[in-house]
């Protein structure tokens, strides 16, 4: 289906200035030099697939805005000169504000960089509208395996995709029963400078023995870690945390998940968070507006539909873990790589305020041999530079024994 989802079209009022705009962007390290020329191939595979794609809006009211090819890309980018390895997160936050518009088009980018220890750094980047983060992880093992995800041909008439939704939204309305919000949504601040980041890797072995240890799972012990670092933020507790869950059936690259919400008292454990997921995982997905069909939301115009939507899914923090990564991305052709990092970024903050309730977004992937946390910091207050929230996450991190290695 080449129609938008009800995530793709909240992403897309947050592109419009309705809220935080967002990018996905994936991150690669390697220790030898890649040829510019599989990069070249790579740029040209990843135009064909899925991010290749604009938004296309209906004349037909009600009918959803449509995906559509889109061959207006931006250049690869990558200069001669290298960078000293240190200022590898400097240069990758510098890329993450790049101009992706999901309706004109580009929707997303390639750039790289030589680094000086004789290594290669590779971003990609791309328009949140177009994919989530298990979306994008999908596209680009594709193109590293040359085998492009063509945007589907097939294309539904406007008038009849109106009639279905209406349809839908009809029947969803029908079998609604109210029940009260029980949570108090909470309260956005504005934004007016560049997220702090941080992206470290951790030994698999290590974090799983870590949260095995502390009768916890993986994804747990992310959660407790994650918890931890805001309590030595001084953010106030509890602290609620939204997980996003991934919600697709059908193989698609677009939009596919839906929030969950955890409470984190401080004196949680690994072991009662894990309960604390375990009994939200297994609550109905949230959807927005509050009791009502999603879909609602894509029959009201622009401006009410985004001021419907607003702060949708947004709790203190967010904590997205990806999961694993497939073996195509370890590898870019012939050169292994020994660092890949997964993260959402939010392009232009410092030149436009955006107001949002997230303090701190945390982005988990792991391959067979490391864990890769990479983490945005948006609230000044608690985290008012990099090396704040770095401390926090070595010490976090080494209290539960574990050796962070830094970007």
């Amino acid at each position: 289906m080449n129609r938008l989802s009800v995530v793709d079209e909240m992403f897309l009022h947050r592109h419009k200035g309705t809220g935080l705009p967002s990018v996905m962007q994936g991150l690669w390290r390697t220790d030898e030099t890649v040829d510019a020329t599989l990069l070249l191939s790579l740029h040209d595979v990843l135009s064909e697939g899925p991010l290749g794609r604009r938004v296309v809006r209906s004349r037909i009211p009600g009918a959803r805005p449509r995906f559509e090819p889109n061959t207006h890309v931006h250049p690869l980018r990558y200069p001669t000169t290298p960078i000293p390895d240190d200022e590898l997160l400097t240069w990758a936050d510098a890329h993450a504000n790049v101009d992706v518009d999901p309706e004109l088009g580009p929707g997303w980018a390639l750039a790289a960089t030589h680094l000086a220890s004789g290594g290669t750094a590779l971003s990609i980047v791309c328009s949140h509208v177009l994919t989530d983060a298990r979306g994008f992880v999908r596209a680009v093992a594709d193109a590293l395996a040359d085998r492009p995800r063509r945007p589907d041909p097939l294309r539904s008439s406007d008038v009849r995709d109106a009639m279905q939704l209406l349809r839908r939204v009809g029947r969803g309305l029908r079998a609604v029963q109210y029940t009260p919000r029980t949570e108090k949504p909470p309260v956005p601040r504005t934004v007016r400078v560049q997220p702090r980041t941080a992206v470290v890797d951790v030994d698999a072995d290590l974090w799983e023995k870590a949260a095995t240890a502390a009768d916890g799972t993986p994804n747990s012990l992310l959660l407790a870690v994650v918890a931890g670092v805001t309590r030595r933020a001084r953010i106030p507790f509890p602290v609620r945390v939204s997980v996003p869950v991934d919600d697709r059936g059908d193989g698609t690259v677009s939009n596919g998940v839906s929030m969950v919400g955890i409470t984190i008292d401080e004196g949680d454990t690994v072991s009662t968070i894990r309960a604390r997921a375990t009994d939200a995982y297994s609550r109905p997905r949230e959807g927005a507006p509050h009791n009502l069909p999603a879909e609602i939301l894509q029959l009201l115009p622009d401006r009410l539909a985004a001021r419907a939507s607003r702060g949708a899914g947004e709790r203190d923090v967010l904590c997205s873990n990806i999961g694993a990564v497939p073996d195509e991305l370890t590898s870019l052709g012939p050169y292994r790589t020994t660092g890949i990092a997964m993260r959402a970024m939010h392009p232009g903050l410092g030149t436009r305020p955006a107001r949002t309730a997230t303090r701190l977004s945390v982005y988990a992937c792991h391959t067979a041999d490391r864990y890769t946390l990479a983490f945005v910091a948006l609230d000044e207050e608690h985290f008012p530079d990099t090396t704040a929230l770095r401390t926090h996450v070595r010490t976090e991190l080494a209290e539960r024994g574990l050796e962070p290695r830094f970007w």
